[in-house]
């Protein structure tokens, strides 16, 4: 079974930030490479039945100019999608109000016939006091354990039962440990490291409050 811990090392984390001061967006970058060839990372990615085996269940039109919706989760509007190399969607949870922004794009370069290089970029307007609070691990730490169900998925594993999981020691080193890593690209791209350890620590209570594991 794959060790998950090492999986984070596996993953490469960029923070940036987009006009911040006149009411910009907050950037959070994932990346790593698969022994994989792209056209089956490209399908376990945008096929509803694949998505619902390492992710969510998922329901809508998954077409350029389609709608879909995460079982409770996020949903949005699919904008651009050139296959097997790119596909960019809105990202959605709960009300929308006017100027919010989430927009998600992942890309895959394939690096040789059976290895291909993921990329991923959530870009969103944050409020300031919830960014105070948690900085990039709001998110950040969320798309580590998604990342790590599409490793899974594309090794032919899974986790014998989820829910067990998210409450078991090792789930609970996960997130402290992405975490960590949120924290290291945050104060990496200029963040006030002792900022970036109060938000470390609220974004892993937040995954794994204290009481549990």
């Amino acid at each position: 079974m794959t060790d998950v811990l090492r999986e984070l090392d596996a993953v490469d984390r960029e923070v940036d930030s987009i006009g911040v001061e006149s009411g910009g967006a907050r950037v959070v970058r994932l990346s790593r490479d698969y022994d994989s060839p792209i056209d089956e990372v490209w399908d376990a990615l945008t096929n509803a039945e694949r998505i619902s085996r390492w992710f969510l269940p998922i329901s809508g039109d998954l077409h350029l100019g389609g709608h879909y919706q995460l079982e409770g989760n996020a949903g949005g509007d699919i904008l651009e999608c050139d296959e097997p190399n790119r596909f960019r969607v809105t990202w959605f949870f709960g009300e929308v109000k006017p100027g919010d922004l989430s927009d998600l794009e992942v890309r895959l370069t394939a690096i040789d016939a059976g290895t291909t290089h993921f990329e991923m970029v959530h870009t969103a307007t944050v409020p300031e006091e919830m960014w105070a609070q948690y900085g990039p691990g709001a998110v950040g730490v969320g798309w580590d354990g998604a990342v790590l169900g599409l490793t899974l998925h594309l090794r032919g594993e899974k986790l014998d039962d989820p829910n067990a999981w998210m409450v078991s020691p090792e789930a609970r080193a996960f997130y402290l440990a992405s975490s960590e890593k949120w924290r290291d690209a945050n104060v990496a791209a200029g963040a006030d490291p002792t900022a970036a350890a109060t938000q470390m620590k609220n974004s892993t209570e937040f995954y794994v409050p204290a009481s549990v594991g």
